[in-house]
């Protein structure tokens, strides 16, 4: 079973979580012959089912629904407790209190619940793999599965659970590293040398996800030996993102040079436009999702007084290159110019 054989095109809209992926844009791809994906994360079951009932009033063309794994890596007390100490002063200065630093699964086993009870095509996981079981039920019920790996360990481990295919991640991507830990020592690969090295591993399909934004980028990831291209940021400014209009806006301000990889907004390793909250708190400790949960006010009071800078700006390193109209143009623009390569 083809993950593939759901989709007319190689292109896979990422699942984009904190409301980019709304139901309007995973359709406009779908509808595009595309793959349209929902993100789940930060999400109840409740809601995760809601988003796809409307999807399903916008298209009849296949879509995937994307899940946060719940972990428990070991935190550091006391580098927790000093940094939630550093984020009391910046809500003081923003007349807000810190949100709730406490771990919480994602409502996984009501989403689980939800997915095989009414299924879609694809579901897709990052932070790691279900079970074998698991795996093995969302297959029964007609959905294709697929894992989000950011390292050789991470392929190797997949594939003991049975899964359909391969999200390989690149350093390049934007947002929340997908892999199954927050290491920077084994999460550093480069998207064409990690999908090289899946192919020596599987011949399982491979979705190839890191700075993806043109059709040059997906013949260089097919040639490579992926089946098609998961791109987020390259849909950020498109007329049907859901993304906050200051995180379009900044997209393409030439007041943001690059990207970066920090922990500051969450307590695990994401890549956005460098702004000043990164670069005010450089050292935020292994600690998702409590950081994640501590600084969601202060993220909500830096929307509404439209200040960039203290927002979590989740974007690729091919940022520049995004455009503002219709999705499914972009994947129409995409696909013609793989097709001139």
């Amino acid at each position: 079973m083809h993950v593939l054989d759901v989709v007319r095109e190689p292109v896979i809209l990422a699942p984009m979580g904190g409301g980019p992926s709304r139901p309007e844009l995973v359709a406009a791809v779908s509808n595009a012959g595309g793959l349209g994906f929902l993100a789940a994360g930060y999400k109840t079951a409740a809601e995760m089912q809601a988003e796809i009932l409307s999807t399903r009033q916008l298209t009849a063309e296949p879509f995937g629904v994307n899940v946060f794994v719940p972990s428990s890596p070991s935190v550091d007390a006391g580098a927790l407790a000093e940094y939630l100490g550093d984020l009391e002063a910046a809500a003081s200065d923003l007349g807000v209190e810190l949100g709730s630093a406490s771990w919480n699964d994602d409502d996984w086993d009501a989403k689980l619940a939800a997915l095989l009870a009414d299924p879609v095509p694809v579901v897709s996981f990052a932070f790691g793999a279900p079970t074998r079981e698991q795996v093995a039920e969302l297959q029964r019920v007609g959905s294709r599965v697929v894992v989000t790996v950011t390292a050789p360990s991470d392929i190797e481990t997949a594939l003991t659970r049975g899964v359909d295919a391969l999200c390989v991640q690149g350093i390049e991507a934007g947002a929340h590293r997908g892999g199954f830990t927050d290491d920077d020592a084994v999460d550093g690969y480069g998207l064409l040398a990690l999908l090289e090295i899946a192919r020596t591993k599987t011949d399982l399909p491979l979705l190839a996800a890191g700075a993806v934004m043109d059709g040059r980028d997906l013949a260089a990831v097919l040639a490579a030996g992926a089946v098609a291209a998961q791109m987020g940021t390259a849909f950020l400014r498109s007329d049907e993102s859901g993304a906050h209009p200051l995180h379009q806006q900044a997209l393409a301000s030439p007041e943001f040079t690059t990207t970066a990889l920090t922990r500051a907004f969450s307590g695990r390793r994401a890549r956005g436009l460098h702004n000043r909250f990164m670069a005010e708190h450089p050292s935020a400790p292994v600690a998702y999702p409590q950081i994640n949960g501590a600084t969601r006010p202060l993220r909500a009071e830096a929307a509404r007084r439209d200040d960039p800078h203290g927002m979590s700006l989740w974007a690729g390193q091919g940022f520049r290159r995004a455009e503002a109209r219709p999705a499914g143009e972009i994947v129409e623009r995409v696909l013609a110019e793989h097709g001139a390569t």
